[in-house]
């Protein structure tokens, strides 16, 4: 994850930073690679098992599984170039060229994005299921074919949104450093610190703020009308199953923002603060980038203890 030299991430690539913090300080240069390749492994494992059961098993194809399948994809898209990111790591240089760079940027901003997008749409999703469940009201125009739209409507937002990235993503060689080594980094015009600014506000208000707030919303309104409704009443305001999916959707979601809220309060603190470099600091910037990193594995075993019908389907895969 490319972040700042500042509190969000130590290794961030931006063109006025030198040596990467773990040079000062060994022992991240040992453990990281170790973790991230977990994070790898597991996640890999996990979402591909989660997109091939739902594209596998007929039952599964249902509007909230298709917006989970979404939501696996892009983890499974950033588990597949996070052993890139391990490479540049132990390398300490960028060997994989112009082009290469601007896709793992893209892809590493495609991940802080498309999960809490896809979660923002599952959680407007599920407040419409339970108000329309509340009412004895019929949903039909939720199908699988408008899921679909959707879905790739949020792609293609997604996209738009990481353009400037992908813009300013490229190969620098830093002039401070006297082995001439090549980064893959953020290579903003001057004024920089203007620049950098932007970019995390930019992040934060778009891949934070905003889907939080309309989650938090969504979720309040929600929670205010099931107490406000007898459950007995209009016979059942909300049967099992979607008192289930309900509660999974907000757990996935609780996770994530568990994951990546760390990451986006230190982008305040960067942003409002010039904290030293020490072993503590580094520390808890590669606890935050490691937490969000996390998330992309979690998912698959959410579902696999909340939804039977997952649980059933992981089953019946594995005897296969």
């Amino acid at each position: 994850m490319q972040s700042s030299c500042n509190l969000t991430s130590p290794d961030y690539n931006q063109t006025n930073c030198t040596s990467p913090a773990w040079m000062l300080y060994p022992d991240f240069y040992i453990w990281l690679p170790v973790i991230y390749s977990i994070i790898c492994a597991v996640g890999l494992t996990g979402n591909t098992a989660i997109i091939y059961v739902i594209l596998k098993a007929p039952k599964m194809k249902t509007v909230t599984n298709l917006f989970i399948l979404n939501l696996a994809i892009a983890d499974d898209l950033f588990t597949l170039v996070l052993p890139i990111n391990i490479a540049e790591h132990l390398l300490n240089y960028w060997p994989f060229g112009e082009i290469l760079c601007k896709v793992i940027l893209s892809i590493d901003h495609y991940n802080i994005f498309s999960s809490i997008f896809f979660l923002t749409v599952m959680s407007v999703d599920r407040y419409l299921v339970v108000v329309s469940t509340l009412r004895s009201k019929r949903m039909p125009h939720r199908t699988y074919r408008l899921a679909k739209t959707v879905s790739l409507s949020v792609w293609a937002l997604v996209i738009l949104i990481v353009m400037p990235f992908t813009v300013f993503a490229g190969v620098h060689v830093s002039p401070d450093d006297a082995e001439s080594r090549k980064s893959c980094v953020l290579s903003f015009p001057s004024p920089e610190s203007f620049w950098f600014k932007a970019s995390r506000s930019y992040t934060l208000v778009l891949g934070f703020v905003i889907p939080v707030s309309t989650i938090c919303i969504l979720y309040s309104v929600m929670l205010y009308k099931l107490r406000r409704t007898r459950l007995n009443s209009n016979g059942k305001a909300l049967d099992k199953a979607k008192k289930r999916v309900t509660m999974m959707v907000f757990v996935v979601l609780a996770v994530c923002l568990f994951c990546w809220t760390p990451f986006h309060l230190s982008t305040v603190v960067a942003l409002t603060s010039d904290l030293p470099t020490t072993p503590l600091v580094i520390g808890i910037s590669y606890f935050i980038t490691g937490l969000s990193y996390a998330n992309s594995c979690l998912n698959p075993f959410l579902y696999a203890f909340l939804d039977d019908s997952f649980r059933k389907a992981f089953k019946k895969m594995l005897e296969c």
